[in-house]
This record gives structure tokens, C-alpha cells and sequence, in this order.
């Protein structure tokens, strides 16, 4: 059932995109393995674009999806898919979102580590709840099933002004939704 939720949060997410200034970056997510590589090397883990709206001393609406590899073109059908053209877009200079360069107002720039939270605080404060999520309330998430718990941080998140309405907005959206059948549901296992 709890799956089902999730596809039906994913596909009314996925009808709206961001506006206003929009801060990007990756992410990748998975567990530690001990003495292996950190960072964008780092075995194991699957990688996440994520964009926020920076309304200044808030956030607006996000968008996150698990792609198997941050590439130009991974990075492009998600900026086609969640942002208008023409839209003011922020990144760090990570040489797979120069492809948001052909949007006319888009500004990258080399960010130290300590410098990240000023030139892209939302989006870093949203990498960091992501995380604090998937560990604290399911303490990790396979790859196979990110996408559809990154569906449910979004949903709930781009929701949180109506939290008293979020029982019934999820439930008219799960009635709405086209019909998830199982065979949609139940993916095949894989044994090694």
C-alpha cells in the first residue's frame, strides 16, 4: 500500500515545476563502507539532482530524482522536466550541470565546502533533511526503492503550509491518480 501512496505522490509532484531563483546540486546517498572513497567517487552510493526554490529567508517548492550517474544528460532531462525555460538558476560549477548554461540566467560558481551554505543554503539544508529522513525514519533505503521515498520527502515538503490538510489532499491525490496495478508495485528480484 505504502508503495502505491508513493508512485501516487511521485506522479502529482511531477505535474508542477520550480520557479523563482532555483538553486541545483547533487547528492548521493547510500550507506558508509569503511576505508573505501567519500564524496563523488564513493562506492555504493546513488546519486540524487535536487532543486529548490530560494524565496530568500525560506524555501519554495522542491524536486528530487534519483538518475544513475550525474551527466549532461541526466542533468538536462531533469532541468527539462521540473524548471520553465528562462528560469534564474544557481549551481556549483560540477562540469555535468554546465548544461543549464543554455538558459540565459544561470550562474555557476566553484564553492569551497565552507562556502556552500551562502551561494546554495537551500538546497543544502534540503540534502541534509533528505538524509536525516531516510536514516532516521527508515534507517536507509535501497537504491531500487529511493525514488519512490524521494517522492514522499518532496510531497510532504511542498505540502507543509497545509500540514492539517496533508490526510486529505494525499488521499483525493491517491483517488485521482491513475490506477497503480500491481504489477507496477512488485518489481522482479534479482539473486546473485
Amino acid at each position: 500500500m505504502l508503495r502505491k501512496i508513493h508512485i501516487a505522490m511521485g506522479h502529482r509532484g511531477s505535474l508542477y515545476q520550480l520557479h523563482d531563483l532555483i538553486e541545483i546540486d547533487d547528492a548521493l546517498v547510500g550507506g558508509r563502507r569503511s576505508g573505501k572513497k567519500r564524496g563523488r567517487g564513493a562506492e555504493g552510493k546513488t546519486p540524487v539532482l535536487v532543486a529548490i526554490e530560494n524565496r530568500d529567508k525560506r524555501a519554495g517548492f522542491i524536486a528530487m530524482q534519483q538518475v544513475s550517474a550525474v551527466t549532461r544528460e541526466t542533468v538536462a532531462q531533469f532541468v527539462q522536466r521540473h524548471l520553465p525555460p528562462s528560469q534564474l538558476v544557481r549551481c556549483d560549477a560540477l562540469a555535468s550541470l554546465v548544461v543549464i548554461g543554455k538558459t540565459p540566467h544561470h550562474a555557476a560558481r566553484v564553492t569551497p565546502p565552507d562556502k556552500a551554505g551562502e551561494w546554495l543554503p537551500w538546497v543544502h539544508i534540503a540534502i541534509g533533511n533528505l538524509k536525516a529522513f531516510l536514516l532516521g525514519t527508515y534507517h536507509g533505503v535501497s537504491s531500487r526503492y529511493l525514488q519512490e521515498h524521494l517522492n514522499e520527502v518532496c510531497y510532504r515538503f511542498n505540502r507543509r503550509e497545509w500540514e492539517a490538510k496533508l490526510p486529505l489532499r494525499l488521499l483525493n491525490t491517491c483517488l485521482t491518480h491513475t490506477q497503480v496495478k500491481l504489477k507496477m508495485v512488485l518489481r522482479p528480484i534479482s539473486r546473485k
